[in-house]
């Protein structure tokens, strides 16, 4: 899913870091109206783990395989906005040290894994959580939102990479979503052990 550069024309790289800039700037200024000391070890905690969990891929069918992206990871501990400013920072350290990811498509990456990505599995994840207000139903709202939070991500993916006549949408849209479908359950597994076992041992970190 971190697109390398090449992949993307010009028009779509420069629109989604516009994109990007405005979600960044979004994010930022509503972490200020309610930013609390705590958040700062804790942010530092999560961008060390999201950013180690990410280097171990988990094989899925076809050869290909997955990571964890962990925005709603993030965002089930510090809220969507602290989630967004922590992978958009793990997104720029794996892009400028290791090269997963182009420097001039960083802003398609940021937009889709940390803003979209992360935005649209929190919603999901939050609205669940409230049917039932219990912690079973919790439970099923983390899986789910992580679960969606790959496959929304994978879909931006494959609608960037059609804009800029790389491939077909009806090429790009399956192969991208069907993948990450799949992907998408191992990141739902995952996110809900670590959030089942912080809420087991420390649960006033959770939001």
């Amino acid at each position: 899913m971190h697109i390398p550069d090449g992949f993307l024309n010009l028009p779509v790289s420069g629109g989604c870091a516009l994109l990007s800039a405005g979600g960044l700037a979004l994010a930022i200024a509503r972490l200020k109206k309610r930013f609390a000391d705590r958040l700062i070890p804790v942010m530092g905690v999560l961008a060390a783990f999201i950013f180690a969990a990410q280097m171990f891929n988990f094989p899925v069918a076809g050869g290909t395989s997955g990571h964890l992206m962990g925005g709603v990871l993030a965002a089930v501990v510090v809220g969507p906005m602290a989630a967004t400013l922590i992978l958009t920072v793990v997104l720029i350290v794996q892009c400028l040290v290791f090269q997963d990811g182009g420097l001039i498509v960083l802003g398609a990456n940021v937009f889709n894994m940390a803003i979209l990505g992360t935005w649209v599995g929190w919603a999901i994840f939050a609205s669940i959580a409230r049917l039932g207000r219990s912690t079973a139903w919790r439970h099923v709202g983390v899986f789910f939102g992580a679960w969606i939070s790959v496959v929304v991500a994978a879909t931006a993916c494959a609608g960037e990479l059609a804009l800029s006549g790389t491939v077909p949408l009806r090429v790009a849209l399956p192969a991208m979503a069907g993948v990450h479908a799949v992907i998408g359950i191992g990141e739902g597994i995952i996110t809900w052990l670590v959030v089942a076992f912080i809420g087991k041992v420390k649960p006033e970190m959770l939001t």
